[in-house]
């Protein structure tokens, strides 16, 4: 039998190339060899302000967005995280066996803290518990994830064992499967590719504005001149050059960049064009898709019942253990 893998993506209304190449295409890789469930994580987006307004087209875009860039509803579940109520039972049960001092070294709660000072509810702090119930609720034993994401799996799989020791083996240990590209940076070239930071390019972004995008993105700031040599080892762009540009390409901007046989401006044009061709593809499925919501909204649905029935069966396995039935 194929393993079962989990992963989530949040609705932020905005799905960039920094998902898709740190998450998304890992997943459409795995499709064939595990058993593929991808939740669509609404309860973990509540934890930063949003526009109650914009969320059911949040989610309806990322979901459109996911099926366009690949991932097959007729292969693999797609669903939303709210639909099936196991989840957050769940998380309330493994609260009681996750220390709190665990809780307290997560990096990503001290960086959220610190990003949105004027909300650090309980939520921010509890997340990763609510992620491990994500996993833990269909015994998921694989969860392609990003590097910043790998101290919340280790702390699931310790949250799992406690689990275990206290009353019964019922859990696997999820692993974390790293994509080839476990960190894209923003187009500022200082943080993180990020939607909350303005910082990214969609996946249905026009040809317009990649390149508006682009010719404004930050390069190696040492170069202040077209004369001055560059150096695209510390130039963010010649990392998404690795990506969407050929072999022949990335060695000739390799080489010419550290002479000065080619500026800041020609390079940025290649990366464009090269994003611009692998995104229309995606950019035009997800427009054929947008324009039926009720077929997006059908396949939610649908992968909910099918996650509300495994999910239940764990929830009765983990009460009678519990001594709770």
């Amino acid at each position: 039998m194929k393993k079962r893998l989990f992963s989530g993506i949040q609705p932020s209304g905005e799905v960039h190339i920094g998902n898709y190449l740190g998450a998304i295409k890992n997943w459409v890789g795995m499709i064939d060899r595990y058993d593929c469930i991808f939740c669509i994580v609404d309860y973990h987006a509540i934890t930063v302000e949003y526009d109650p307004k914009e969320m059911q087209n949040r989610i309806i875009n990322a979901a459109a967005v996911n099926i366009a860039a690949g991932l097959d509803p007729g292969k693999c579940i797609l669903f939303v995280q709210s639909h099936v109520p196991e989840h957050t039972e769940l998380a309330w049960i493994l609260n009681t066996v996750t220390p709190m001092g665990h809780l307290e070294r997560m990096t990503q709660f001290k960086d959220k803290a610190k990003q949105h000072r004027d909300n650090i509810n309980a939520g921010l702090f509890t997340y990763p518990v609510l992620q491990a119930a994500d996993i833990l609720v269909y015994k998921a034993e694989a969860v392609p994830i990003g590097e910043d994401q790998v101290q919340h799996i280790e702390l699931a799989r310790e949250i799992a064992r406690k689990f275990n020791s206290r009353y019964g083996e019922i859990f696997p240990d999820p692993k974390e499967i790293l994509s080839d590209a476990p960190r894209i940076m923003g187009i500022d070239g200082k943080t993180k590719m990020s939607k909350s930071r303005d910082n990214y390019i969609s996946l249905v972004e026009s040809s317009e504005s990649i390149w508006k995008k682009l010719s404004t993105a930050v390069t190696d700031e040492n170069r202040k001149r077209r004369t001055d040599p560059g150096n695209p080892e510390i130039c963010n762009l010649f990392t998404l050059h690795k990506y969407y540009s050929s072999l022949e390409q990335i060695e000739r901007i390799n080489r010419v960049c550290r002479t000065a046989e080619i500026g800041c401006i020609e390079c940025k044009k290649i990366l464009s064009e090269n994003i611009i061709k692998a995104l229309s593809p995606i950019r035009e499925k997800y427009e054929e898709l947008i324009k039926d919501k009720h077929s997006i909204i059908d396949i939610l649905h649908e992968g909910a019942k099918k996650c509300k029935n495994m999910a239940e069966i764990t929830m009765a396995e983990v009460r009678r253990q519990m001594g709770l039935t």
